[in-house]
């Protein structure tokens, strides 16, 4: 039998439920959105680490939306 994932709220989250939720399963990164939890995107440790300084440091600013 398997371990239940256990997911994190990010600290920014909404009250009203709009938040990302993470795990740390099995060497890997999950995400998810609270809306679509069966929505879930798999990564590692560094690529995830490497997105987020990318963002922190306004890489993507330009995206625009």
């Amino acid at each position: 039998m398997s371990n239940p994932t256990t997911w994190q709220k990010s600290s920014f989250s909404h009250a009203d439920g709009e938040c990302v939720e993470l795990a740390a399963t099995d060497g890997a990164i999950r995400l998810r959105e609270s809306d679509d939890p069966d929505t879930v995107i798999t990564t590692a440790p560094r690529p995830l680490g490497t997105l987020i300084r990318a963002i922190k440091a306004g890489e993507f600013d330009h995206l625009g939306m």
